[in-house]
């Protein structure tokens, strides 16, 4: 039984280890486990929490390694589909001195957009606290975002609280006025919402914290807060209530790869509302998690475990 749980797409990133070479010329690679939401798994199983993992893997190379990273990372594997028609997910990713590095994904048609929707009747919900939804998910395919609707409606069944990270991939959806629907009207089924400014702007039209969390705020009727990152400079929140207040960022002296950073961000929220810590210690708890992935060359292993998170707070003088 686990207390936590998420749906997406795994993927075997290969991520190059010579920097500011372009990927046609990179000859060096490092494989990762990576996803957006399975980033958020191996952050929130790294804080103590048992997790379980919703996708479907083909039955080559890439599935048995990303399984056996899930196995690794005590992430639990009861829901995964196994397709022998079908093929996992992988990605290319340069590393850069500066700014976002250039990815390449190789998922079409992949064994999680043919995700078979009766694993979900399936899943033992007696111990679930909380569960993470993401836009990537059902981006991929109409098979993906038809289980995803059934896999919201069961947590709403369940009374599961629920978080949702937009994640906009503009180049996995048909057109842009598409996806802001689709993002949107997910959106309003999650008790916490995750976006990113420039999320923001794209999905609402406005740059402006709480003009994008009263937009949220107001789309769901089951919505009780938003926090929308801003990188650098932390977060914003603001509560059904009204209250709002602003998270202050970590200085980072060396960035060595900003991908993750978000998904670090929201494993550290959901663990903490998980321990029953406040909105603003999840927060912080957040901040403090994209911090420590951002000096990582991988998506996932700077998360922290509770010992290394202690750590990294007395250092900054947070208590």
């Amino acid at each position: 039984m686990s207390e936590f749980l998420t749906i997406g797409e795994p993927i075997a990133l290969f991520g190059s280890e010579e920097v500011d070479k372009s990927l046609k010329d990179a000859k060096f690679f490092q494989k990762f486990l990576a996803g957006a939401e399975v980033n958020v798994a191996v952050g929130v199983s790294r804080y103590g929490h048992t997790t379980e993992y919703i996708t479907a893997l083909g039955q080559d190379p890439f599935g048995a390694f990303i399984k056996d990273q899930l196995v690794e990372n005590n992430i639990g594997t009861r829901y995964i589909d196994e397709s022998d028609r079908y093929w996992t997910a992988f990605q290319l990713k340069d590393r850069v001195s500066k700014g976002d590095p250039s990815i390449h994904y190789f998922r079409k048609n992949s064994a999680a957009s043919h995700f078979n929707q009766e694993i979900l009747d399936k899943i033992d919900f007696s111990e679930v606290k909380m569960a993470h939804l993401s836009g990537i998910f059902p981006a991929i395919s109409s098979v993906a975002l038809k289980s995803f609707r059934h896999f919201v409606s069961l947590l709403e069944k369940n009374q599961v609280k629920t978080t949702f990270d937009p994640n906009l991939r503009p180049q996995l959806w048909e057109s842009t006025e598409v996806m802001v629907e689709t993002i949107n009207e997910l959106a309003s089924h999650a008790n916490i919402i995750l976006p990113g400014i420039n999320e923001g702007e794209i999905l609402m039209g406005s740059r402006d914290p709480e003009a994008i969390s009263d937009f949220y705020l107001q789309n769901g009727a089951n919505t009780e807060a938003v926090i929308v990152k801003l990188g650098e400079e932390g977060a914003f929140v603001k509560e059904q209530n009204g209250n709002t207040f602003v998270v202050p960022g970590f200085n980072v002296e060396k960035v060595v790869d900003t991908v993750g950073a978000g998904d670090g961000f929201a494993a550290g929220v959901i663990s903490a509302l998980m321990e029953g810590l406040s909105l603003k210690e999840a927060v912080i708890r957040g901040n403090a998690t994209g911090a420590l992935a951002v000096q990582t060359p991988g998506d996932n292993d700077g998360y922290p475990t509770p010992e290394e998170l202690t750590q990294f707070l007395e250092e900054e003088k947070v208590f």
